[in-house]
């Protein structure tokens, strides 16, 4: 799995380099919103929100945006949003997923079908991609948490199925709909996560060069960029040559 790692790699290092912080709280407090309009405002009765909540302020949106985000659902003032998912293929053949949050279906789509073709990759049908992924639980420890074996001893204590751990942290897998249980567990055994998220997870790889990576990026960046798309996952892989040379781009 090493194209998810170097994938997941990139995208904390985006967070952290992101100056658009506005643009990025505004995705957060959608997906709040949606989850306090679904279930209970209140995170500890909602995993959903629970997980939401956690996702926002590993990312240090401040407290009062996300109360801000949560009584807007109880108020009823809040939008009707859908959750979307879009699959297609960028540069190079590599499978793209978008997941969208969005209150204009055709606007959305449009815009999403319009990047597709400006970046030289082709929208496809529901499903024309997603058997490359496996839908998981990705719950990220820095690597002070703990060494290898006490992240895997503890993972496997709290039901989890996967662990990746190196340099850059422990990343630990379990199945979609045991998240928060695996969480809540990893909670009691290693402290607080940075992250606790549901993730598409690739079970095959398309290799990409510098070039490729390049272009495949852009297409990333540039659907990031919209205000209805929340996340973007793709299965590229790439030797670790082409990963220095592409952040030595940055």
């Amino acid at each position: 799995m090493a194209g998810h790692s170097k994938w997941a790699n990139i995208q904390h290092r985006k967070g952290r380099q992101d100056a658009a912080r506005s643009k990025l709280f505004s995705k957060f407090s959608k997906e709040i919103t949606v989850a306090a309009k679904m279930g209970d405002p209140d995170p500890d009765k909602n995993p959903r929100l629970r997980l939401a909540v956690k996702e926002a302020k590993s990312q240090s949106m401040p407290k009062d945006v996300i109360d801000r985000a949560i009584k807007k659902a109880i108020g009823g003032d809040a939008e009707n949003y859908e959750s979307i998912r879009y699959e297609g293929y960028g540069p190079n053949g590599v499978a793209v997923i978008v997941e969208a949050l969005t209150d204009n279906r055709n606007r959305t789509a449009s815009n999403v079908r319009s990047t597709f073709g400006k970046s030289g990759g082709n929208l496809g049908e529901t499903g024309s991609v997603a058997f490359m992924f496996d839908r998981k639980g990705e719950i990220y420890y820095k690597p002070e948490a703990g060494d290898a074996d006490t992240i895997m001893l503890a993972a496997i204590e709290a039901g989890a199925e996967d662990v990746e751990s190196s340099e850059d942290g422990h990343y630990i897998y379990c199945a979609d709909t045991d998240l928060n249980e695996v969480s809540t567990a990893l909670e009691a055994a290693l402290g607080e996560s940075e992250t606790a998220k549901l993730v598409w997870r690739p079970t095959t790889t398309a290799p990409v060069d510098l070039e490729g990576l390049q272009k495949l990026m852009k297409l990333v960046d540039t659907l990031e960029d919209d205000d209805d798309v929340q996340n973007v996952t793709t299965n590229f892989e790439a030797p670790d040559e082409v990963m220095a040379a592409f952040e030595e781009a940055e």
